[in-house]
């Protein structure tokens, strides 16, 4: 069987505090969230019919991810100021140093701050 390549995305929730710093809006003052991730891997399906099995993919970011940061302060936590941007380029790093040596890669992250707003990061923007 030829080896085709493919991603899988799995979702997951967790909640957080936080507070901006160097801030005027509302967002100054110690607020929280229910933030939702998406992780996204890439790679060739294996003899078994997974690129990686969900399962280990749950348990992969939760040790790395999730119970860092749930029902956590993140301003505690951090030496940098835990805008959503910078929290998932944070979460980027954590599960891209995971994978390494794997055949597959993480492909994107998706982290929503509130129903309404998100960042994206893609591998090729990553360099």
């Amino acid at each position: 069987m030829n080896r085709r390549i493919l991603s899988i995305t799995k979702v997951f929730t967790f909640d957080s505090a936080h507070r901006l710093n160097d801030y005027e809006g509302k967002c100054k003052y110690i607020h929280g969230h229910t933030y939702k991730l998406e992780l996204t891997l890439k790679g060739p399906v294996d003899e078994k019919g997974f690129v990686i099995d969900f399962h280990d993919l749950d348990r992969l970011v939760k040790e790395e991810v999730i119970e860092y940061v749930d029902h956590k302060y993140l301003n505690e936590l951090f030496d940098f100021n835990p805008t959503c941007e910078l929290l998932g380029l944070w979460i980027w790093d954590k599960i891209d140093k995971a994978v390494k040596n794997e055949e597959y890669f993480l492909q994107k992250v998706v982290l929503w701050e509130t129903p309404t707003s998100f960042i994206t990061i893609d591998k090729k923007d990553m360099g």
